[in-house]
């Protein structure tokens, strides 16, 4: 009976190769990090510009109710009602207007610092974008090592890296 021998590649012998390797798999790791923070951080945008949006509906609503009182009390000005009852009837819409307008300006002041806060949040996760564009290009980089041996590709794939994940940190500053 012949006897089979089997025949198993074994990893070259080549250390530097093995370095690359954990240095892709690193790069890898950061890169899953930093898109799991870039997609929170837009997530988080699209919910504070969603209650913006809602802080300006209730802003509209009070301005709507504020020029109607207007209107009310230019008919009643208009059709010439006197006496206590059109008396009564301005002083409340006088009272309604002032509540309308105080109301309308909180709901401004409310609505313009949810867009303030959901832009500071887009330029953080725009930062994330770039961080993880670049830890990406740096991955595939390093991974040609393997194809072409040239130890150019691991070092630009490293510097990628590097820029990525200091442009990502930026996105904490911010």
């Amino acid at each position: 009976m012949a006897e089979l021998e089997v025949h198993t590649e074994h990893e070259s012998a080549d250390p530097f190769g093995k370095k690359i390797g954990i240095l892709a798999s690193v790069i890898a790791v950061f890169l899953a990090v930093v898109t799991i923070v870039s997609h929170r951080a837009h997530t988080d945008a699209v919910l504070m510009k969603s209650e913006a949006n809602d802080k300006w509906s209730y802003y509209q609503s009070k301005r709507i109710k504020f020029h109607n009182l207007e209107l009310g009390e230019d008919l009643v000005n208009v059709l010439g009602a006197k006496g206590p009852e059109a008396q009564k009837m301005l002083d409340k819409y006088a009272a309604d207007k002032k509540r309308y307008a105080h109301d309308s300006d909180v709901a401004q002041e409310d609505a313009k610092k949810q867009d303030e806060e959901a832009a500071q949040v887009e330029k953080r996760a725009l930062r994330y974008d770039f961080g993880e564009g670049l830890l990406e290009i740096g991955l595939v980089l390093t991974s040609l090592y393997f194809i072409s041996r040239s130890k150019l590709f691991p070092a630009m794939g490293g510097i990628s890296a590097v820029a990525g994940l200091a442009i990502a940190a930026s996105g904490f500053l911010l």
